[in-house]
């Protein structure tokens, strides 16, 4: 039911809002988000209280001086600076009416004077409302469905008579069977909603679900039959109406011109009734028309649903002996008393409500194994093995003797024995590629010879790709790479058709176009000097 009843009165003489047209109507809800809301009401709701109220800062302190509704004394800086933010959001404006003083200290204090916009009016009149009734059940007012029922009749019948309906007539009657519709059809939405926030709740207890069911079975049923009884009646005479139904709003508009005049000039928002816009709304509400449902099905629907959710609610109130039945106005008690509690009384509330000590004693892990989901009551969950003398005693230290420091000498000279072993493997494979420079074809190296050249040989290739000239290939001329440990040099040179072979007992390698050279570490090839 999010159609508006009957439709929205008319705007003559405007379009679409733009976009700055639409941030500066919302702004004027700016102040009832802001810190200091309290006051900014209390002063929205003096200027409310009077009919074209022109009032000054002396006049509004005067105001606030008998009410409790401001948040503090009230001082002239202090009002006036909310005043002046209230015309920056648009909620007052400054007044153009001529001050007449008799001193210059009573103009000083009334030259200041304001007003209250259309806007701010119908901004504060919303919250006032909804400030008043938000959670309130609102009755249906079914009644006023007959009415509307009965005028639709009567503006059908001056329709069809001969001479055709008296303008007047007409306009008195639909304005009253379009203020009736609007008054049956908020309270509709209204009530439901307020039904809606009830059922959703999960903490109904045995009397309050017992007030609602009847709630349910007898006031719901009765809405829902009155309003299935009346609206075929109200579809039919707007079916016979519409024909006629232009011609009868042009001989109203002849006869009442009212504010069309300014449509031209300025925005004029039309009473109900008056723009057929008015009644393709209320039509749309007794009738499908776009394929989505009338109205009155969508109230079958909310009804229908409502119903269920009170299911819902007997089922979880039937579950509840097996012990997994909400408990949250418990909790919420429990909650505030957390919440005025001190600290230490606040550790006696968490030991008395969950058999728990004091936060300093809550250390124990979990199984790491046993993922538990997030939506598992404690009071089904898996528990946790607590110690004996943490359970029972709130100690934590650990009961026997303390074990002996292990000693890890054996497992350090170990180690040590690797790393020198190592280290002499890598020196003889170093002491042999020196006395094999030169002579690669005639010497078969060992497997750690041949794994410090592949390693030597890589190094000294990355070297050359870091020295790429601007143009022509890699610079691989006297690059090279070597260890100061083992005092090795390998230098690699290009030469365009030479081959070095290198035999090992793991297998042969073949370079291309390089020549390889060994030699100690000090020996730093020419192209390294330059570098």
């Amino acid at each position: 039911m999010e159609q508006q009843a009957g439709g929205t009165a008319g705007e003559v003489g405007g379009g679409q809002l733009t976009e700055e047209q639409l941030w500066q109507r919302l702004a004027a809800y700016s102040y009832l988000s802001a810190p200091e809301r309290l006051e900014y009401v209390a002063l929205m709701r003096v200027f409310c209280s009077t009919l074209l109220a022109d009032l000054a800062v002396p006049d509004i302190l005067a105001k606030l001086s008998g009410s409790d509704a401001w948040s503090r004394q009230a001082d002239a800086e202090t009002v006036t600076a909310r005043l002046e933010q209230l015309v920056k959001w648009g909620n007052l404006l400054r007044s153009t009416h001529t001050v007449k003083a008799a001193s210059i200290a009573e103009y000083q204090r009334s030259r200041a004077r304001y007003q209250l916009s259309k806007l701010g009016e119908r901004v504060q009149r919303d919250a006032d409302e909804v400030l008043a009734g938000a959670d309130a059940a609102r009755e249906v007012s079914s009644e006023l469905l007959a009415l509307v029922d009965r005028g639709l009749r009567e503006v059908v019948e001056a329709v069809v008579r001969p001479g055709g309906a008296d303008p007047q007539e007409a306009l008195e009657k639909i304005s009253t069977l379009f203020v009736q519709f609007a008054e049956f059809a908020d309270s509709v939405r209204d009530f439901y909603a307020y039904l809606g926030q009830v059922l959703s709740r999960y903490d109904l207890d045995g009397g309050e679900y017992q007030g609602f069911k009847e709630l349910l079975l007898d006031y719901v049923e009765a809405i829902t039959e009155d309003v299935s009884f009346r609206s075929p009646r109200i579809a039919s005479s707007l079916a016979e109406l519409w024909p006629d139904l232009p011609g009868l709003l042009e001989r109203i508009d002849e006869h009442a011109v009212g504010l069309g005049t300014l449509a031209d000039r300025t925005r004029v928002q039309r009473s109900r009734g008056r723009e057929l816009a008015d009644w393709e709304g209320l039509r749309g509400w007794f009738e499908d028309l776009d394929g989505q449902g009338s109205q009155v099905d969508q109230l079958r629907g909310a009804t229908l649903r409502a119903l269920q959710s009170l299911l819902a609610n007997a089922k979880r109130m039937l579950r509840s002996a097996s012990g997994e039945m909400s408990r949250r106005r418990d909790l919420l008690r429990l909650a505030a008393w957390f919440d005025a509690a001190e600290p230490e009384t606040a550790h006696d509330l968490a030991v008395a409500a969950f058999g728990l000590h004091g936060a300093r004693h809550l250390g124990v892990a979990p199984d790491p194994e046993g993922v538990v989901p997030a939506h598992v009551s404690w009071w089904s969950g898996p528990v946790v093995d607590v110690p004996v003398t943490l359970r029972e005693r709130g100690d934590r230290a650990q009961r026997g003797r303390a074990a002996s420091v292990e000693d890890h000498s054996a497992q350090k000279q170990r180690l040590l024995d690797q790393a020198r072993a190592l280290a002499d493997a890598r020196q003889g494979a170093a002491d042999e590629l020196r006395s094999a420079s030169g002579r690669f074809a005639q010497v078969r190296l060992t497997s750690a010879a041949m794994a410090l050249l592949l390693e030597l040989l890589a190094s000294a290739l990355g070297n050359a790709q870091l020295r790429r000239p601007t143009r022509g290939d890699f610079a691989l001329e006297g690059v090279s790479a070597g260890d100061a440990e083992l005092d090795l040099r390998l230098t690699a040179r290009r030469v365009v058709g030479a081959g070095t072979v290198l035999h090992s007992v793991d297998g042969d390698l073949l370079v291309d176009d390089l020549e390889l050279a060994l030699g100690r570490y000090a020996a730093a090839g020419p192209a390294e000097a330059g570098a």
